[in-house]
């Protein structure tokens, strides 16, 4: 079972037990993307489900002849909600379908409302989070903790809601460690300690092995999510952005009218699910490929050799789209990848991001900084994350002096409020303040630097860098990951685990998605799933560390 199998199961059994006939999915806002995600509407029609409604739209229509799913996190909100809709209500008769532990104190609330007698049934389906992937999930918080060492109100009840319905989804009873020197970390893990004690009876599941949730701050990694990324999933989340698999084209210059939005789900495009972790390379290559073999269908002898001849080539035959289904869509997609490449020169300050993560010379890097920092090509956003990156790399090296290249940024027009990033990032994950060995591991290892050239124009650089994720997990499965880094809470050291649940506070990348998928790949014996507060980016990690330095 995984996150992504458990929500697709849950959602089925809900169709089928409301039985045949016209059906209305009544969701709330925190439910409607769990679902809009998990299956196209299309599919959802063809199981009688006709409508789709907010049960906080006061507007809706009464629709006697209809039969009701409701689907909702069992908030207080929500279930006056539902109390008010049970003493009017609008459809036939009712489903109630609850996304995690329901208190017997609402259970009474809600059958006391039911005057009308119209409950059939009243659920707890454990899918309190947003599946991704099928070993990825994601609650889309915004801002989650106060100067990194205290949750939000809410933030810590929500994420530990959504843990609790996770391993109750893959019936897991796991022990529990946590990043020792994360307050964050430490809270979250006692609070889902103590539901599952309360609710123990709920837990009672037969197991051959001790699975573990492990419970990481972000903190702890700063690197990652400061990294330009060149596999197709986490380029595209990079540099267009990626919200509830949905990809906001409409800025793209010359961009069709129907490829403003687009959906981009491995569910429904075989295309993406195929090459979601494909570097940049190869994805032109693929392409490249398919609109070859529209071409000896139409015997058309046109020279295509780059990503721009391809987007020419679509544009001038439309019945390319019939053709390629999604295809047509990914050259849009890869042709403003590949401008944003060029323009921007990316990957030359790639390099030099992936010299400083592995701690390459101090003097010529910083030489190389000071060189992209003239570039007048180079974004704002790379000059920024080439100096929080040298910050962050060599902070404790001999030598080490931001104070030059932050001129050199003022110099380049960038605001003194975007140069203190750098003082609140080591504020906010300098080696003062982090957990764990983040460059403990990456000294040692010497690795050689590969390019993939695939279509001319198209040249991409498979990165040095590996993420502190991929080197606990070795640390975790080996017992040599330390005690005093990642403590237990309420069980005694276990030397042999099984499957892991990884949950990060404070965002997840793309590129630790890719690498929980080679690990599972690698190590069958113990299958990761990960999760986290969100899925994010540059531009969205240094947006939270900012509301992280001024809360």
């Amino acid at each position: 079972m995984s996150v992504l199998s458990a929500v697709k199961l849950y959602i089925k059994k809900m169709i089928e037990n409301t039985g045949r006939g016209m059906k209305v999915f009544l969701l709330g806002k925190e439910t409607l993307p769990i679902v809009s995600i998990t299956f196209a509407q299309s599919d959802l029609l063809k199981e009688e489900v006709y409508l789709f409604e907010r049960i906080d739209n006061a507007s809706r229509e009464p629709m006697k002849n209809m039969r009701c799913m409701v689907f909702l996190r069992p908030t207080a909100h929500n279930i006056e909600l539902v109390v008010r809709e049970l003493k009017n209500p609008r459809y036939g008769h009712y489903h109630l379908y609850f996304s995690n532990i329901l208190e017997k104190e609402d259970i009474r609330k809600l059958a006391d409302a039911d005057e009308y007698e119209s409950v059939k049934e009243i659920q707890e389906f454990y899918v309190d989070y947003i599946p991704i992937l099928d070993h990825v999930f994601t609650l889309n918080l915004g801002q989650i903790s106060r100067r990194g060492v205290s949750w939000e109100m809410g933030a810590l009840k929500r994420s530990a809601d959504t843990l609790i319905s996770v391993l109750l989804a893959l019936k897991k009873f796991p022990v529990v460690r946590y990043s020792a020197k994360s307050r964050l970390a430490q809270g979250l893990a006692e609070n889902t300690l103590n539901i599952i004690k309360d609710h123990s009876h709920l837990f009672e599941f037969r197991r051959s092995d001790t699975p573990l949730l492990l419970i990481l701050d972000r903190r702890d990694d700063p690197i990652t999510p400061l990294l330009n990324q060149w596999t197709y999933q986490a380029m595209l989340h990079e540099l267009l952005g990626i919200n509830n698999n949905r990809v906001d084209l409409s800025e793209v210059p010359g961009i069709a009218k129907d490829m403003r939005e687009v959906i981009m789900s491995p569910d429904q495009d075989t295309f993406f699910k195929d090459s979601l972790y494909s570097d940049f390379g190869e994805i032109g290559i693929k392409i490249k490929d398919l609109v070859d073999k529209f071409q000896q269908q139409q015997h058309s002898t046109a020279n295509i050799s780059s990503i721009t001849d391809m987007k020419k080539f679509v544009d001038s035959y439309p019945q390319f789209k019939k053709f390629s289904g999604t295809v047509s869509k990914h050259v849009a997609i890869v042709g403003e990848l590949s401008r944003i490449v060029q323009d921007y020169n990316l990957l030359e300050v790639s390099e030099v991001e992936q010299q400083m993560t592995t701690q390459s010379s101090h003097s010529e890097v910083q030489q190389k900084v000071s060189r992209l920092l003239r570039n007048q090509q180079v974004r704002e956003i790379d000059l920024l994350r080439l100096v929080l990156l040298y910050s962050l790399c060599y902070e404790r090296q001999n030598g080490y002096n931001p104070q030059g290249l932050l001129e050199m940024l003022r110099n380049r027009g960038v605001s003194d409020a975007k140069c203190k990033m750098v003082t609140h990032i080591m504020n906010y994950a300098g080696a003062a303040v982090r957990g764990g060995q983040l460059f403990g591991e990456q000294t040692a290892v010497s690795m050689t630097k590969k390019y993939f050239k695939g279509l001319q124009g198209v040249e991409n650089v498979y990165t040095q860098h590996k993420p502190l994720i991929s080197d606990i997990l070795q640390q975790l499965t080996l017992n040599k990951l330390k005690d005093s880094d990642y403590a237990w809470l309420g069980s005694a050291p276990i030397s042999r685990i099984g499957d892991i649940i990884v949950f990060v506070i404070g965002g997840l990348t793309y590129e630790e998605v890719k690498a929980i998928h080679n690990w599972n790949i690698a190590n069958p014996g113990n299958k990761v799933t990960i999760g986290s507060t969100s899925l994010i980016n540059t531009k969205m990690f240094l947006e939270s560390v900012v509301l992280n330095s001024a809360s």
